[in-house]
């Protein structure tokens, strides 16, 4: 079972919480886009679909994530982002945190790390 639990309006495309009695938890480790100079619109898609391949491996879905954390290099990304990691959770979107940092490895603008629950 995953269900969101909602209060309140959310500053993006996330829920406050998500509730889950799944068994299997597959963490995946924060993943960075291949194209480094690639417009962040591209490098979110390219690192959810890295996410969507890693969960695969593991019989599990998008729809499995209970909770993601973004790293941001610039905080001024934060809606480009948002428009595009709310195509991949279009109802009930994990429960999630967006941080700024300094820097990430090889220079890339945006990292993303998800934790997925599964029957």
């Amino acid at each position: 079972m995953r269900r969101a639990i909602k209060v309140g309006k959310v500053a993006g495309p996330y829920s406050p919480a998500i509730e889950t009695s799944r068994k299997k938890q597959i963490f995946v480790s924060g993943q960075i886009a291949s194209n480094l100079d690639a417009d962040i619109q591209t490098q979110t898609r390219e690192i959810i679909n890295k996410i969507e391949a890693i969960l695969g491996e593991a019989e599990a879905f998008l729809s499995d994530i209970a909770k993601t954390t973004i790293y941001l290099v610039d905080m001024n990304d934060f809606s480009a982002v948002n428009e595009e990691y709310a195509k991949y959770f279009p109802s009930d979107p994990p429960a999630r945190a967006t941080i700024q940092v300094a820097a990430l490895p090889l220079g890339a603008r945006i990292e993303i790390e998800a934790i997925a629950a599964r029957d």
